[in-house]
């Protein structure tokens, strides 16, 4: 069984965006090879220096590894795999690239605990589902020593930390940055709009009307929006006097790309802000058109979906392991199901965890409060539905979805959802900036292989 190690090292552990192209990975590609066991003959006959990076080595089987993750991960992405000789060129400088910033993390002094690290291999572990000593025996099966292994992970963790902390104190966004970006995407309205939410009330007008009956069906929408803008219901007018087949639910089509819309809808729209209507005719008659919301190419959200949930959470102890922890927390899940105790009661006497008080109450959140793995057994929970036993970081958890609800986020929350994105633009730049500036103070001696 291979271990699902690309995921869990750089993204559910390191968390950091510039490194969503490290390593993804510790098996080859099916047409790559296959790593060689660090104590084979095959190693010790193939294995010499290629480069030195200021003062350590880097070689040749480095070389091949790092040659076997860059190929995984143009297969992922379904990119062309470049020939062998440019997979090496691209491979060895990514590997001087890494060293030089961890000898650079190493100046400025940071490290990470072994109790740090001993936390990360047991996350690596319960995400594969395994405890820590099958997760070695794994990983010896593929050539992989419990050294290297730990050695591979501290590397990537100094990485992140040295990464983050060198790139992100040069990244500014300023309220100057955040009026340009709100600006440029209001001038951009009319040709960048990429989901709209429209609702529509259909009067009936035959495609050969006569001018009568078109100043007559004019005379009525125009009645309509009168209406609207005097307070009534837009919804209730269309589910009363609409002739659309949709006029039960309100006229409402719902946010959709604008392409799944009739262009003429799209045209009529396009200038419109939230809560404006215009008409427009079709071959089944003539529309009322409401624009109710519209989302732009690149924008900010202006809504957000939250999730309340609940939850009882077991810490493992000696008295008590992580898998008697699931045991009971699967008894307790039968017990509610069955009827015979409450989630909120069971939560106040057992949970582990600061919300016991209020029954297991988490409140409500938006996705990215919590770890990877619980932000995930969440999502995959529909309301009211309580999930099996999960292993995070923190212990097990019984979890329960309360609910769901969109909420409109306030001009504050829009502005920083701005921030945030431009500020995810900058710290690619400023994180190739920073790289080339280190790599290009590295003294880099490369050498020519053996004869």
């Amino acid at each position: 069984m291979t271990l699902r190690l690309s995921r869990i090292f750089w993204a559910a552990l390191l968390g950091c965006g510039m490194l969503s192209a490290q390593a993804q990975g510790i098996r080859l590609p099916g047409n790559a090879g296959t790593v060689t066991s660090p104590g084979s003959g095959a190693q010790r006959a193939s294995d010499y220096i290629v480069a030195i990076v200021n003062t350590e080595p880097i070689t040749n089987l480095q070389v091949r590894q790092e040659m076997q993750r860059l190929g995984q991960e143009l297969a992922q992405r379904q990119e062309t795999v470049p020939s062998t000789a440019e997979l090496a060129e691209r491979a060895l400088e990514r590997l001087i690239t890494e060293r030089s910033q961890i000898q650079y993390a190493r100046e400025v002094g940071i490290k990470i605990e072994d109790y740090a690290l001993d936390e990360a291999v047991q996350s690596v572990a319960r995400q594969n589902q395994v405890d820590v000593e099958e997760l070695h025996r794994r990983l010896a099966e593929e050539g992989i020593s419990r050294s290297q292994f730990r050695n591979t992970l501290r590397d990537q963790m100094v990485l992140s930390r040295v990464r983050e902390r060198e790139v992100a104190q040069r990244v500014r966004v300023s309220e100057l940055e955040i009026d340009q970006y709100l600006l440029d995407q209001k001038r951009a309205s009319g040709s960048n709009l990429a989901e709209v939410n429209i609702a529509h009330i259909l009067l009936e007008l035959p495609e050969s009307a006569s001018a009568a009956q078109l100043s007559a069906a004019r005379a009525q929408a125009e009645q309509i929006m009168a209406r609207v803008r005097a307070g009534e219901d837009f919804s209730a007018l269309a589910r009363s006097l609409s002739k659309a087949p949709d006029a039960a639910e309100g006229g409402l089509f719902g946010m959709r790309a604008v392409d799944r819309y009739p262009q003429l809808f799209i045209d009529a729209v396009r200038t419109l802000e939230p809560g404006a209507m215009t008409t427009v005719r079709s071959g089944a008659g003539l529309h009322v058109l409401r624009l109710i919301d519209k989302r732009l190419a690149g924008a900010p959200e202006t809504s957000v979906e939250q999730t309340r949930v609940s939850h009882i959470l077991l810490r493992p102890t000696a008295s008590m392991d992580e898998q008697a922890a699931i045991a009971r927390l699967q008894e307790f899940r039968r017990r509610i199901l069955a009827g015979e105790a409450s989630f909120e009661a069971l939560a106040k006497e057992y949970s582990q965890d600061g919300s016991a008080s209020q029954g297991g109450d988490l409140g409500w959140s938006s996705a990215g409060r919590f770890v990877p793995e619980f932000d995930a057994a969440v999502a995959a929970l529909a309301p009211k539905e309580i999930g099996p036993p999960l292993v995070s970081r923190f212990g097990v958890h019984l979890i329960r979805v309360d609910g769901r609800r969109t909420v409109e986020l306030s001009v504050r929350e829009q502005r920083e959802s701005v921030r945030a994105l431009l500020r995810e633009k900058k710290l690619e730049e400023a994180y190739q900036s920073w790289s080339r500036e280190l790599r290009s103070r590295a003294y880099v001696d490369l050498r020519e292989p053996p004869s």
